[in-house]
């Protein structure tokens, strides 16, 4: 198998989203900003302040307030809509210069009520994740795969810079959070060069559509093809939905459960492919040629990067945070995962494509650590380079 020598490995902006104000803005009284303003001030409990003080974490950005603003990302072609905006927030947004599209709000607008964004002519994206979809460098033509798709702001983000070449695949475990994926990709617009698949990204398999063996051309043209995938809709077969109600399909699916397809666009490579041709195996030669030229691995961590994240715990109570944070067994367990998506999305890569590493933590274990330990395993990747965002 050919090197890859083309890899790069970035670390993206903490989600710091903290809230300062309890007004909407149409100047009514919002309960879920005056939580974030109780919970910002809010005492942290001393396993929380453990966990900081061993990975060298400063406590104070989850307990004072500051002035972190609201990040947003205009949809190519509503640039001109900045005034529009203005005149529902009653704000200017501030133009983000080191990233394309994106502005700045004071951290307490609320933008789900407003039409620009209830019309798709804007996104509520941090500035963190659109800072690691840029480093993946998108050029027209690409296939790019995002391992861990869900909620799907990043997903958009790629295909608007792709346009109208490419493709790209989304995964993620959790069947609900992808369905969001493709509740927005159909808000947006978006879904044409698209594919999101409920799939272990651990274990994900199926390459871009465009590489036909000689011998599976020839079986194909043989058999006879009634399975093939025609235009997607979200209307099922009443067989199938019998089929779906008799079997609880789990939320979260196991690295046993087979990659179940759950949207296409007209020009993502799946129709008129059998199931047979789009589940293929393929081997590491195969992938080395035509495997995803771009690769974003966003993984599951503990989140204490993001301190909005954090503040909530104060709401669903610090047992939760011990559970889902500090328990040592999750931590292990997820260092283990973030390993596994990293190498895998790494394994789906071709010769000189790119991957992007990212988390919403700021542990070192979590990040500089599993990247290590990646690069160790796997001497065929290049690493170009390593940013660590502290804070934005």
């Amino acid at each position: 198998m050919a090197n890859k020598i083309d890899s790069e490995y970035r670390f993206s902006p903490p989600r710091k989203t903290k809230q300062n104000a309890v007004l909407s803005p149409n100047n009514q009284p919002d309960c879920a900003q005056a939580f974030m303003e109780h919970a910002a001030t809010a005492p942290l409990p001393d396993a929380f302040l453990h966990f900081l003080e061993s990975n060298g974490i400063d406590p104070s950005i989850y307990t004072s307030i500051d002035s972190t603003p609201r990040y947003i990302r205009l949809k190519p072609g509503f640039e001109d809509c900045i005034q529009e905006i203005q005149s529902e927030t009653k704000c200017k947004p501030e133009k983000l210069d080191w990233l394309l599209g994106f502005y700045t709000l004071p951290p307490h607008i609320q933008i789900a009520s407003t039409k620009v964004y209830q019309q798709g002519k804007i996104y509520g994206i941090d500035a963190s994740s659109g800072a690691a979809v840029m480093a993946l460098g998108i050029e027209p033509g690409d296939h790019v795969l995002d391992l861990c798709a869900a909620p799907g702001a990043k997903l958009c983000m790629i295909l608007d810079l792709l346009g109208d070449s490419g493709s790209v695949t989304g995964v993620d475990a959790a069947r609900h959070r992808l369905a969001a994926c493709r509740t927005m990709l159909q808000k947006y617009k978006l879904g044409d060069r698209c594919r999101l698949f409920v799939a272990d990204g651990t274990t994900f398999s199926v390459i871009p559509e465009g590489f036909r063996s000689d011998s599976e051309s020839c079986e194909s043209g043989l058999e006879e093809r009634m399975d093939v995938f025609k235009e997607w809709t979200s209307r099922r077969p009443w067989k199938e939905r019998k089929r779906a109600k008799k079997c609880s399909t789990p939320q979260v699916v196991s690295k046993s459960h087979p990659p179940e397809l759950i949207y296409y666009g007209r020009h993502s490579g799946v129709i008129g492919l059998t199931k047979k041709e789009l589940y293929k195996t393929v081997t590491e030669n195969e992938i080395a040629s035509y495997g995803y030229d771009k690769v974003l691995v966003d993984a599951e961590c503990t989140h204490d990067g993001s301190v909005k994240h954090i503040q909530k715990f104060e709401h669903w109570g610090w047992v939760t945070l011990q559970r889902r944070v500090l328990d040592a067994e999750r931590t292990d367990s997820l260092h283990t995962l973030q390993l596994n998506l990293l190498t895998n999305g790494f394994r789906l890569l071709k010769v000189g494509g790119s991957l992007i590493y990212s988390t919403c933590s700021l542990t070192v274990a979590q990040n500089e650590d599993v990247v290590e330990q990646f690069l160790k395993e796997n001497i065929t990747a290049g690493r170009i380079f390593v940013l660590h965002f502290l804070s934005y």
